[in-house]
């Protein structure tokens, strides 16, 4: 099945929730933001939220850093 991710087609083998895919791409939920068919995602809802055949999903990281 193929999504959207980061504006790029991505394939995945079945429907599978926000936490999964981020488990899947070695990503660290508390680190990112997810936006899921153009809704911004609270981290609570990484597990309930099905991904499905052609879906969007935009995945931002943070970065630190500052002035030295």
């Amino acid at each position: 099945m193929t999504i959207t991710l980061n504006g790029d087609p991505f394939e995945l083998n079945a429907p599978m929730n926000v936490t999964q895919l981020l488990q899947q791409l070695d990503i660290d939920h508390r680190r990112v933001a997810v936006e899921h068919n153009l809704t911004v995602l609270k981290r609570t809802a990484f597990d309930s939220t099905v991904i499905n055949e052609g879906d969007q999903i935009e995945i931002v990281n943070f970065v630190g850093g500052g002035v030295e």
